[in-house]
This record gives structure tokens, C-alpha cells and sequence, in this order.
């Protein structure tokens, strides 16, 4: 599964750039950056860019996880961005623990829960749609403005933004979509939930019960996103290949399962 490591930055051209500049700029390779964008005919010519188009942005240096940062054009405002990423406004404040998040200055850089994902030969955009649990109008949503993308074409070497599995109050971290689980695999995510009681299950697409429901306790309750760590300790052993981890709260009114997060899990 061709998620990859490291730090990215979707950036909007603006009046004067040119790809040169911007590679010199970040420090980023100008040779990946043609081809994570796919800045090559029939998309576009050698290097010509447009103001309003958005590129994704390799950052030098190596770090264990896919992180995604948003860095902020004008006319943006945080309401826009969590629209753009399917994440809720209130997380995606506490996330980068902005204390006044009306407020943004042109060029500062946000965190996105978001993963990225390199086009392989044979893909489409549906089948990544399914592979990670993400609906074709939010994957498409996500990397709108992008040039090379369409929903009919996509290239090998071109970089997806993926949002990772959220609802209003919960976040998963890890596993990642489409990952193979295990017993003893961490489970990692924030919430804001009462009392700060997340609660946590698994099961097969048999719907055979693998991880029966647990509780695992945020660092913080609401009103605050608190983080959560546990493993996931298997009941029984799948019956199927592949499965959902599902992650939620129950009301403390009726005990209905409310802010259910699924991620597609591979055994």
C-alpha cells in the first residue's frame, strides 16, 4: 500500500511563481515535484503553472508518518479549510490549538488529519474511494485545484491527499485505512467525549465480533480534544480477510452510539 512517509504541503500558486522558485523556496526536489503533481503534458506545458492551481509539496527530510500541512492562502479562513478536508471545524481548531481560529495569517501552515497516497499503475479513483473508506467527493474535494487530476484519468507517480476516518468529535490515527491489523496493534486517535469515554470494536465483513467493545479513556473530556492510546486485543480470530474498526461514544442519555468513525481494516 503506497502511503508516503514524510511531510507535505499543498500549496496555491499565486502571481509570479514558477516552479523553479518553488522548489528552491521548500527545499523541494524539482524533478518530484513535476511528476507528484503531474506538471508534464497533456496536463499542462514545462513549467507552466497558473495562479489558484495547488500543488503538493514534498518537504526534505524524513519522518516515519504521512502528515499533510495546508498552507494559507488569501481568502482562506479555517471554515473553508475543515470544508475542504471533511473535518470538523472545532477539531481541526484543537488540532492546531488555535486559540483564535477566525484569525489567520497568509503563508501559516495547518495541520490536517490527512494521509498521502502515491498513484500506482492500475489505479482508479474509485478504487482508492473503496480501498480507503473515502467517498469520491470528498477524495475529490480534498485535492480540488489540483492539476492532473480528473475523475477519469489519473497518473502513476501523481500524490493523493487522503482524509483520514473522522466525524464531528472523533479522529483515528492509526491503523490507517486499508491497513493490515493485528492483535496488539495500536489504536491512536483524539476526541472530545464525555467524561472522556471513547469506546472501540472490531469486526469482520462477516460480522463476526474480532475485538469485542472497549473503552479507552481521552487525556482530556469535552469540551476538550483529548488524545487516546490503547491496543487492540483480539477476541477471536477473523473469519474473513478483510474488516471495520469502528470507533465511537454512546450517549450517557439512551446509550446510542453517536460520532461513529469506521476504517476499512485488512487480517
Amino acid at each position: 500500500m503506497p502511503i508516503v512517509p514524510g511531510t507535505h504541503v499543498l500549496y496555491t500558486i499565486q502571481p509570479g511563481d514558477t516552479l523553479y522558485g518553488i522548489a528552491n523556496r521548500t527545499g523541494a526536489s524539482l524533478q518530484d515535484l513535476v511528476r507528484q503533481n503531474a506538471l508534464y503534458p497533456p496536463i499542462t506545458e514545462p513549467d507552466l503553472i497558473f495562479p489558484g492551481w495547488t500543488v503538493l509539496i514534498r518537504l526534505p527530510g524524513m519522518t516515519e508518518h504521512s502528515a499533510v500541512l495546508h498552507q494559507v492562502a488569501p481568502g482562506d479562513t479555517l471554515y473553508r479549510i475543515a470544508e475542504r478536508y471533511s473535518v470538523g471545524l472545532d477539531m481541526l481548531a484543537a488540532l492546531n490549538r488555535l486559540e483564535q481560529p477566525d484569525i489567520l495569517s497568509v503563508a501559516q501552515l495547518i495541520y490536517i488529519p490527512a494521509i498521502v497516497y502515491e498513484i500506482e499503475e492500475g489505479d482508479t479513483l474509485y478504487r482508492i474511494s473503496r480501498r480507503f473508506g473515502i467517498p469520491l467527493t470528498e477524495l475529490m474535494r480534498a485535492n480540488r485545484s489540483r492539476p492532473g487530476l480528473s475523475p477519469d484519468v489519473i497518473f502513476p507517480g501523481y500524490r493523493l491527499i487522503l482524509p483520514l476516518p473522522s466525524s464531528t468529535n472523533i479522529v483515528v490515527f492509526q491503523p490507517l485505512p486499508g491497513s493490515r491489523i493485528r492483535s496488539g496493534q495500536p489504536l491512536v486517535g483524539a476526541a472530545r467525549a464525555f467524561e472522556a469515554n471513547v469506546l472501540y470494536q472490531v469486526r469482520d465483513a462477516a460480522n463476526r465480533v474480532v475485538v469485542r467493545e472497549q473503552p479507552v479513556t481521552a487525556s482530556e473530556g469535552a469540551p476538550a480534544f483529548g488524545r487516546f492510546e490503547t491496543e487492540l486485543r483480539f477476541n477471536q480470530p477473523p473469519s474473513a480477510p478483510t474488516g471495520t474498526l469502528l470507533v465511537y461514544t454512546r450517549s450517557p442519555r439512551d446509550g446510542s452510539i453517536q460520532d461513529l468513525v469506521e476504517v476499512p481494516v485488512l487480517f
